[in-house]
C-alpha cells in the first residue's frame, strides 16, 4: 500500500511539473496546451490521490485505471499543441519537456501495474472484502449496449495513441507512392521502417533519441523531403497529415501542397553516396572519390540496383509497372548517342563547322528591311528541340536576314574560337561534345535546306531528301537524349571550389537516388526547370531545360531504413537488389 501511495504522489508531482511547462504566452494555438494539461491533472488528482490515498476507496477503480492509461497520451497531446504555434521552442526546453514526459509515462505504466486486477486487492483486507462483496455484474439491455460501445471507443482511442507512439519511436508503415524504386519496390508495396536506431525526434522538436546507426551505400531509407521548407506551419501540417496517415494504416493521405497536390514527403530512396565523397555520373555510371583517393573510380555496387532499362523484366512483372520509361529502341538509341559523343573527333568537327559556315555564306541572300538575327534567335529558339523542329523556317530566316550568314558562322564556330579547349571534369566534356554534335547536325540540315532552296526544289520535296532524312534521324536521337540527359548524367557534386580544390559530402550527410533512374525525382533534381546553356565552355552554346540541382540530406531528416516489405504477401520479406528483386 505504501508503495502505491508513494508512486501516486510522485506521479502527481511530475505531472504538475509537466503541466506548468505547458504554459505559453504566445497568442496562438499553443495557449490551449496548459488548459488541456491542467484539466487532466485535476482529473488525475481527484481520481488517484483523492480516492486511493485520502479515502482509500476502490469504488471507481476501473475509471482510475483508465486515467492512468490515458495519462501519457493526454500529456503528449498537450506537448504537441504547445508546439503547434507560429514558433517553436529552444531545444533545451524541448529536451526537458520530453524527459519529463518520459518520466510521466514510466510512472503511469508502473501505476497500471500496481493497480492491476491481480495485485491491487492484496494491499488491503478492506479492498479484498469490498471486491468479494461487490462482484462485477454485467449490465443488460440498452445499458449493456452503451457500455460495450463505450468500451469499443475506449479501445479505439488507446489503439490510436499506441500506434502513434510506436510509429514515432519504434517503427512505421509506409506505402510506396511512385515507381521511383522499380523494380525493387512497386507502387502500393508496403514496407516497415525501423526508426529507433535512427534517432527519432519528439513531435515538432529537434530533440530525440540518440543516433545509433550509420547508413551504408545501398541502404533503402525513408527521409523527409528537403525540397519542402521546414518552417513551423509546414512542419505542423506535415505532422498532422502523418498522424492521420499512421492512424489509417497508410490508407489516408492528406499532406498536400498549396495547389492541393499530394506532397512527395517522405521519400523512399537508396543511399548512393556517403559522407566524405565527391561524385559525378556519366552515361549511367556513378563515380566517386575521397580525400584519401584523388582519382574518381566507378562505384561498382551502384550498377547492382540502378535500373536504366526495364525491358529485360518478365512480361508478368512489366504488366504491374505503369510506365516503362524507355522502349528497347529508345534504350538502344541512348547507347548509340553516347557512343557517338565519345567517338566524336573534335578536330574533324571543327573543320566541318568551318566548311558549313563557308557554304552557307555563299548561299545567303539578305533582303533589305528584314528582321535582325537577334530578334529571330532568342535563348529559347536555340533550345535543342526548337532548333531541330524549326529548321525550315530558321534556314529561310538566316538566308534573308541581315547578318544571317555571320550569325550562322559565329554559332557554328564559337566553341573552338573561344580559346583552348580544356575541361575540369568528364561531365563538362560530355556537355561540350553534345553541344558540338547538336551544332553539326543543325548546320548540316541548314546548309542542305539552303542548297535545296537555291536549286529551286519545292518545299514539298524537301522531306524526301536523303541527306535531310539521315540528319533528321540523328537530330531526333540527340534531341531525345538531351531532353533526358539530367537523368543519365550528374555534374561533379559537391562542386569544386573556384581554385579547383575538391569539396566533399559533409559528415552525417548522404546522397540518395531512386533505383528507377529515368523515373525518379530525387536528390539530383529540383522541382523547377530553367533554360540553361548545354555547355558553359561555349559562349554561343545551344540551350536545354534542366532541373539538375543535386543536394545532400542531413541525417536528422532521415527517418530510418526500409527493412521489410509486408505487402504483397507473395513478395513479403527483406527487399532485394535491383533487377534481381522481381521474381520471374
Amino acid at each position: 500500500m505504501n508503495n502505491l501511495k508513494t508512486t501516486i504522489k510522485i506521479n502527481l508531482i511530475v505531472s504538475a511539473v509537466f503541466t506548468l511547462m505547458c504554459i505559453s504566452f504566445r497568442a496562438d494555438i499553443s495557449l490551449l496546451a496548459f488548459p488541456v494539461a491542467l484539466v487532466f491533472l485535476l482529473v488525475l488528482y481527484f481520481s488517484s490521490h483523492d480516492q486511493l490515498v485520502k479515502k482509500a476507496s476502490i469504488v471507481h477503480l476501473g475509471a482510475i485505471r483508465r486515467v492512468f492509461q490515458y495519462e501519457p497520451f493526454v500529456f503528449i497531446t498537450a506537448f504537441v499543441i504547445q508546439r503547434s504555434g507560429k514558433e517553436g521552442f529552444h531545444i533545451a526546453f524541448d529536451a526537458v519537456c520530453s524527459i519529463v514526459w518520459i518520466a510521466v509515462t514510466v510512472i503511469s505504466f508502473r501505476l497500471q501495474y500496481l493497480v492491476s486486477e491481480k495485485r491491487v486487492y492484496s494491499y488491503s483486507d478492506e479492498w479484498k472484502s469490498y471486491h468479494e462483496d461487490h462482484p462485477v455484474i454485467k449490465p443488460k439491455g440498452l445499458k449493456r449496449v452503451a457500455v460495450e460501445i463505450a468500451e469499443w471507443i475506449d479501445a479505439l482511442f488507446q489503439a490510436v495513441f499506441t500506434i502513434v507512439l510506436l510509429n514515432i519511436f519504434l517503427f512505421q508503415l509506409y506505402e510506396i507512392p511512385s515507381e521511383s524504386m522499380v523494380p525493387t519496390f512497386l507502387i502500393k508495396d508496403r514496407v516497415i521502417v525501423f526508426k529507433t536506431f535512427a534517432g527519432p525526434k519528439f513531435p515538432l522538436t529537434d530533440f530525440g533519441l540518440p543516433y545509433l546507426t550509420k547508413y551504408n551505400r545501398g541502404d533503402i531509407v525513408v527521409f523527409r523531403n528537403p525540397h519542402y521548407g521546414i518552417e513551423r506551419k509546414n512542419e505542423v501540417k506535415t505532422f498532422l497529415s502523418q498522424f492521420i496517415y499512421m492512424c489509417s494504416l497508410t490508407l489516408l493521405k492528406t499532406n498536400t501542397d498549396e495547389n492541393g497536390e499530394l506532397k512527395a514527403d517522405p521519400l523512399v530512396k537508396r543511399v548512393c553516396a556517403l559522407p566524405g565523397e565527391q561524385i559525378y555520373m556519366l552515361d549511367g555510371t556513378l563515380y566517386s572519390r575521397t580525400k584519401d583517393d584523388s582519382e574518381f573510380r566507378a562505384v561498382e555496387k551502384d550498377s547492382e540496383w540502378a535500373a536504366w532499362d526495364l525491358n529485360p523484366l518478365s512480361e508478368k512483372t512489366k504488366s504491374k509497372i505503369m510506365q516503362i520509361p524507355l522502349s528497347k529502341q529508345q534504350a538502344s538509341d541512348v547507347l548509340e548517342v553516347e557512343s557517338m559523343r565519345r567517338n566524336l573527333d573534335l578536330v574533324s568537327a571543327r573543320l566541318e563547322c568551318e566548311s558549313l559556315a563557308r557554304e552557307f555564306s555563299l548561299l545567303a541572300r539578305p533582303k533589305e528591311n528584314s528582321l535582325s538575327v537577334e530578334e529571330l534567335f532568342s535563348k529559347s529558339e536555340i533550345m535543342v528541340y526548337n532548333l531541330f523542329s524549326n529548321v525550315n523556317n530558321e534556314t529561310i530566316s538566316l538566308l534573308t536576314a541581315e547578318g544571317g550568314a555571320q550569325w550562322f558562322d559565329n554559332f557554328m564556330n564559337s566553341w573552338h574560337r573561344s580559346g583552348e579547349i580544356t575541361f575540369d571534369d568528364k561531365y563538362e566534356e560530355c556537355c561540350f561534345r553534345l553541344n558540338v554534335m547538336v551544332k553539326l547536325v543543325f548546320g548540316r540540315l541548314v546548309v542542305r535546306t539552303a542548297t535545296l532552296i537555291n536549286d529551286g526544289v519545292s518545299a514539298s520535296e524537301w522531306g524526301k531528301d536523303s541527306i535531310r532524312l539521315e540528319n533528321y534521324e540523328k537530330a531526333q536521337k540527340i534531341s531525345d537524349y538531351v531532353f533526358e540527359m539530367d537523368l543519365r548524367n550528374l555534374p561533379v557534386f559537391p562542386p569544386c571550389s573556384a581554385d579547383g580544390s575538391a569539396n566533399y559530402i559533409p559528415e552525417n550527410c548522404y546522397f540518395m537516388m531512386g533505383d528507377n533512374r529515368y523515373n525518379s525525382l530525387d536528390m539530383r533534381h529540383s522541382y523547377e526547370q530553367s533554360l540553361d546553356p548545354l555547355s558553359k565552355a561555349d559562349p554561343h552554346s545551344v540551350t536545354y531545360y534542366t532541373n539538375i540541382a543535386p543536394q545532400w540530406v542531413n541525417r536528422n531528416r532521415m527517418l530510418g531504413k526500409a527493412c521489410f516489405r509486408f505487402w504483397p504477401l507473395n513478395r513479403a520479406g527483406a527487399p532485394g537488389v535491383g533487377m534481381s528483386e522481381i521474381r520471374k
